[in-house]
Order: structure tokens, then C-alpha cells, then sequence
């Protein structure tokens, strides 16, 4: 078959072809992908309801934070990773995660409250009409609001 006759793949069919790969592999093939592919992979084997595939790709070497912040503003994020990635001293010098984590209405409470008061005011007053969070961490924001004197 020559160039000219062979079919073109578009990008969709590449992806769902990875895609459907990626879903028929073994969980441990799964588990080395997680540590060793690409950022595509990542986020397909992220989407596999599996925790310890999923365990994988926030362990992986190559994750950027940029991935790390997707994941926690996730809503389908399972409390357990969303701890894990509250754990990780590195990761939380990033603002914008901690940022996530606050507006994600899955994060444990306690987490989000440490959080809370590490946030500029502009955030602080969205969280405080955010109905899609925890009573908990929205009248904690209303409480650091007061205190630093707005409103």
C-alpha cells in the first residue's frame, strides 16, 4: 500500500485508539505507564477509576504542577489523593493549588481550613459566597474576611 492509499488518522481517532489501549492494559502496565509516559497518558490513566493507578500518576517523576493543580481542581478527585497532594510540603508552595483544594468541595475540612487564611482577599471573598463548598469553609472565610477588615 502506498502513501496515498493508506487512511489518514485524525487526532480524535489517535486519542481514542490511546485511549482504549491505555483501558485494556493490566493495572500494573497501567502502574509503569503512570510512572514513565507522557503527560497524555497521565491524564488518560488519571480518568481510569482505579486509586492505585491513579496513586501512580501523582507519584510520577515527570508530573508538572501545572497537572498537580488539574487534578485537585478535579471534582471526581477522591478525598484520600486530595489529602496526599495537601501532604506534599512542594506541591503546596504553589498558590493556585491551594487555591483548589479550598474550592474543590471534596477536600477534607480540615484541610481546607488550614488554607483558608493563606488567601488574598479577592479569593477570600469569592469562597465566602461559594455554595458548592462545605458551611465550614465558607463562614471561616467570612470570619478571615472580617478580621482583615472587609467585607
Amino acid at each position: 500500500m502506498s502513501d496515498a492509499e493508506k487512511p489518514v488518522e485524525s487526532k480524535e481517532e489517535r486519542a481514542k485508539s490511546r485511549y482504549q489501549k491505555i483501558q485494556d492494559m493490566a493495572v500494573p502496565e497501567q502502574i509503569k505507564l503512570a510512572m514513565t509516559g507522557d503527560k497524555e497518558a497521565r491524564t488518560i490513566l488519571f480518568k481510569i477509576p482505579n486509586k492505585q493507578v491513579q496513586e501512580a500518576v501523582l507519584n510520577s517523576p515527570r508530573i508538572t504542577e501545572i497537572e498537580i493543580v488539574a487534578i485537585a481542581n478535579s471534582r471526581s478527585t477522591g478525598d484520600e489523593l486530595l489529602r496526599k497532594i495537601a501532604a506534599n510540603r512542594q506541591w503546596m508552595k504553589n498558590y493556585q493549588l491551594r487555591l483548589a483544594l479550598v474550592n474543590n468541595p471534596r477536600t477534607p475540612v480540615p484541610i481546607g481550613m488550614k488554607l483558608v487564611g493563606g488567601l488574598v482577599m479577592a479569593d477570600l471573598k469569592r469562597l465566602s459566597k461559594n455554595k458548592g463548598v462545605s458551611n465550614a469553609l465558607v463562614s471561616m472565610a467570612q470570619r478571615t474576611l472580617i478580621k482583615k477588615g472587609q467585607r
